[in-house]
C-alpha cells in the first residue's frame, strides 16, 4: 500500500480527531521535511494565512458544528470542514493581516516549546499569551466577513449558513 504526498515548502498538520473541549485545533505549521501519518490530514504546501483562517473561533464552530464525530470528539474532514466552510475572497492586505497574525500565534507558542501541542490547547491548562493570540486572530479573520465583531458561537454559524446556501445556489 502506498499513498504518498509530499510537500514542496510548508505544510498544516491538523489532528483528524480532536477533544470536543478545545476552543481551537492543535495543529502545526511545519516545513516540508515532516512526514504525516494517518492519524493527521494535511494541506501541503498551504499559505500562512490560511493557519489562521482554520485556527480561528469561526472555523471551529463550523467544524462543531457540521464535523464528523468519533464518540463525543470532533472528526476533522477536509471533504466536510474546509471544503464546505464559506469564506469570502480577500485582499492581500487582509492576507498580510492575517499573515502576521498566524506568526504572532507561532511565536507564543515557541516560548512554550517543552509543551505538546495538546498541552498548549488544552482548555484547562492554554497560557494566556496563547489565548490572547488568538483572540487577535479571531478579530482579524472576522474582519475579513464583515467590520464588526460576532457577538457569539450562535451568530456566527447564522452568518455561516447564509453564506453557505449562498455557495451552493445553483
Amino acid at each position: 500500500f502506498r499513498y504518498t504526498h509530499e510537500s514542496k515548502s510548508s505544510q498544516i498538520v491538523i489532528p483528524i480527531v480532536s477533544s470536543e473541549r478545545r476552543e481551537y485545533l492543535p495543529m502545526g505549521f511545519l516545513g516540508p521535511n515532516t512526514k504525516i501519518i494517518s492519524s493527521a490530514a494535511a494541506i501541503y504546501d498551504a499559505q500562512l494565512h490560511i493557519f489562521g483562517i482554520i485556527s480561528s473561533k469561526i472555523h471551529m464552530c463550523w467544524v462543531k458544528a457540521i464535523s464528523g464525530k468519533l464518540d463525543n470528539r470532533i472528526r476533522y474532514l477536509s471533504a466536510l470542514c474546509w471544503n464546505t466552510f464559506p469564506f469570502p475572497k480577500i485582499s492581500k492586505n487582509q492576507k498580510s493581516i492575517l499573515n502576521a497574525s498566524v506568526l504572532n500565534i507561532l511565536e507564543v507558542r515557541e516560548n512554550f516549546s517543552e509543551r505538546t501541542l495538546a498541552e498548549l490547547y488544552d482548555p484547562d491548562k492554554m497560557p494566556d499569551g496563547l489565548k490572547e493570540a488568538h483572540r487577535l486572530n479571531d478579530l482579524a479573520v472576522e474582519k475579513c466577513y464583515r467590520s464588526t465583531p460576532f457577538i457569539n458561537d450562535e451568530e456566527r454559524l447564522q452568518y455561516l449558513f447564509s453564506l453557505y446556501e449562498k455557495m451552493i445556489e445553483i
